[in-house]
């Protein structure tokens, strides 16, 4: 049976995190060309860096959760081996599924939060006609990703747990021996 306590710690923390890359999306840098107090340069200015701390904390918390989930079911890899039915088959391929929606989601996560913190330097000289300034910002809609990720990896890590515990816990469709049973010669 499914740990009803690990299930709610990481239903919480995929909240945690879907609430961090929300908040991530809504607060990016944005930032504006200010020209110096003499008129002859322009340069970026950016406001707040904290969508930056938003995305690595939601790409945090998406990582434990995952990693609690991966360690009560033993990776597949140790431990007894499955009961054959169609429990086991839907905890392969519900694993698969989760390992790749996390991977997308931290992916997301990750760039957004470090092209919110590069901050281009440059400025250009309003005397010798430069090339204006471009003042790079993180694209609308990378945390939201992050966000709609978390909240598939969530689902699916949950669905698949429960059919890895019932895959693990149910007895095979016979409980008896697997060899023919004899009786004693007389």
């Amino acid at each position: 049976m499914a740990s009803k306590l690990l299930m709610i710690t990481v239903f919480v923390l995929d909240l945690i995190a879907f609430a961090l890359a929300v908040a991530a999306e809504q607060r990016r840098s944005t930032a504006t060309i200010q020209t110096d107090s003499e008129q002859v340069y322009s340069y970026c200015v950016y406001d707040s860096d904290i969508s930056t701390g938003f995305g690595v904390g939601a790409f945090l918390f998406l990582m434990v959760s995952q990693v609690l989930i991966i360690v009560a079911s033993s990776c597949f890899c140790c431990g007894k081996a499955l009961s054959p039915g169609g429990s086991r088959g839907c905890a392969v391929l519900l694993f698969i599924i989760c390992w790749v929606t996390f991977f997308i989601a931290e992916v997301c996560l990750l760039a957004g939060s470090v092209r919110n913190a590069y901050h281009t330097k440059y400025r250009s000289s309003l005397l010798f006609n430069d090339k204006p300034v471009s003042c790079e910002t993180v694209r609308k809609g990378v945390f939201a990703a992050g966000a709609a990720f978390i909240f598939f990896t969530s689902i699916i890590s949950q669905f698949y747990y429960v059919s890895y515990s019932k895959a693990r816990g149910s007895p095979g469709p016979y409980g008896g021996e697997a060899s023919v049973g004899m009786a004693a010669y007389k």
